[in-house]
């Protein structure tokens, strides 16, 4: 048996410990809070950052100013085509001189499609995606608007395109051509721009469509026998340098300068987000690369 100051030390830091352990066991300790995430700054002049699963904010640098939109604009032309009933991926377009005639004239970003193949929708939505080809959004826009004409067939798709940012909710968008080369009014925000990314998304085609890297199409000429097509390459090159990128689509312009939208899966969470008005390419996918890795951060 312990006695006297022995005994009185004992009982004393045994009672000590047991409350120590009581409250570690309560979490009435606590650790030191994690240190702060601190948010990244971006050359781009409007950026936009969510989580997937609850379309809650991660980030936001002018989200809801509206800005041209490039090419991204094509994630709209997708979601469109994609949402036709009965859509058949299979169904062969025939490619007009016309497509061909107004990528010249624009000087637009091309899928060189060739005049008279038979090219399948699937393809094509491959040329839009890809390699941004705004031929491939000129047949896509004839095929699936209506009307009597090629005119307004593409009038009847660009009202599509509206109607279906206004089924999201969305107050600051506006689409004025089927590929973002647009007549002065074209426009979205980075916010708008990821909700309809995030929208378009939930559709398996599309997410197969803007996670591929490089595509081959195998076309029927006019004469009968098969081509096959160049391969075409993503222009977003997120998906070689970013861990876990997903999609999702480049776009440029004079007035638009380098955009981005962009998606990267980590761990089951799912960031996604737009950068508009960066300066360069290169530039376009560090502003990413720095929304995506502060998104991450921020989900834990």
């Amino acid at each position: 048996m312990i006695t006297g100051i022995q005994g009185i030390r004992l009982r004393r830091a045994t009672a000590v410990a047991v409350t120590s352990g009581a409250l570690l066991a309560t979490g009435a300790l606590t650790a030191a809070p994690a240190q702060a995430v601190t948010a990244p700054s971006i050359v781009a002049k409007g950026g936009y950052v969510m989580n997937n699963a609850n379309s809650s904010t991660l980030y936001t640098k002018t989200a809801d100013t509206k800005r041209s939109t490039g090419s991204t604009t094509k994630i709209m032309t997708a979601k469109v085509v994609l949402a036709q009933s009965n859509l058949n991926l299979d169904s062969k377009v025939t490619i007009k001189k016309i497509y061909s005639d107004y990528v010249v004239k624009n000087n637009a970003s091309q899928a060189h499609l060739i005049v008279g193949d038979k090219v399948t929708v699937r393809q094509l939505l491959y040329g839009l995606m890809l390699p941004s080809g705004c031929d491939a959004a000129y047949a896509l826009a004839d095929k699936y608007g209506s009307g009597s004409t090629t005119s307004a067939r593409v009038k009847s798709f660009i009202g599509k395109m509206n109607t279906a940012a206004k089924n999201l909710g969305l107050k600051n968008t506006h689409f004025d051509s089927f590929d973002g080369i647009g007549n002065g009014n074209n426009y979205s925000t980075p916010r708008d721009l990821t909700k309809i990314a995030s929208s378009a998304m939930k559709n398996s085609t599309f997410r197969a469509i803007v996670k591929t890297k490089h595509y081959t199409a195998k076309t029927i000429t006019k004469t009968g026998s098969t081509r096959t097509m160049h391969t075409w390459d993503n222009t977003n090159t997120l998906l070689s340098s970013y861990s876990g990128a997903i999609g999702v689509k480049t776009g440029s312009g004079p007035e638009a300068g380098a955009c981005l939208v962009f998606a990267a899966t980590r761990n089951g969470k799912t960031v996604i987000g737009t950068v508009l008005a960066s300066t360069t390419y290169a530039q376009r996918a560090t502003d990413a690369t720095k929304l995506l890795n502060y998104g991450f951060a921020k989900l834990g």
